[in-house]
């Protein structure tokens, strides 16, 4: 990890010599780097479709699931609840979703796709999936499923973590 002008050096850490707390600030710049490469390679396409990685999450979970309450979308894409209303006003605005009421609580909206919300995931979607594919392929199908393992139980692990909270 480079050191910049205002970085004590090493050896002035608090925590300098831990192994442990060295491994982990090495693993998240590793982690960091990783996910900004792959997003800009995997987003790119969406983006030229005139969509925000949020709206196209949106998309995907609908896509896939079906009509779905917003507060199910919310959690699906992790936005706040403000956040979720504004992105599906601006696909509702785009034509791409339309809110449904809820049959047995008139409080509870769905948001599903409209027809042409579905023919541009039925379009987009296959080429994203394979842009993924092409990305991760850097891994074998082993490799793949090992990182899979270890970053679902981090994810796990930090989730705790923020419940103890």
């Amino acid at each position: 990890m480079a050191r910049t002008a205002s970085s004590p050096p090493p050896a002035a850490r608090a925590d300098a010599g831990d192994e442990r707390v060295e491994s982990a600030l090495r693993l998240w710049v590793i982690l960091s780097r990783a996910h900004s490469a792959i997003s800009v390679q995997t987003t790119d396409h969406i983006k030229s479709e005139g969509l925000s990685i949020g709206e196209f999450g949106v998309l995907e979970l609908l896509y896939h699931k079906g009509p779905t309450l917003l507060g199910e979308i919310q959690r699906g894409v992790l936005v706040s609840s403000g956040g979720i209303t504004f992105l599906v006003d601006k696909l509702v605005d785009k034509g791409l979703v339309e809110r449904q009421d809820c049959p047995t609580d008139r409080r509870a909206r769905y948001a599903a796709l409209t027809k042409d919300g579905e023919k541009l995931l039925r379009r987009i979607f296959p080429r994203h999936a394979r842009r993924i594919a092409d990305v991760l392929s850097g891994l074998t199908l082993a490799e793949q499923r090992t990182a899979a393992e270890f970053l679902k139980r981090l994810g796990m692990h930090a989730a705790e973590l923020a419940r103890e909270k």
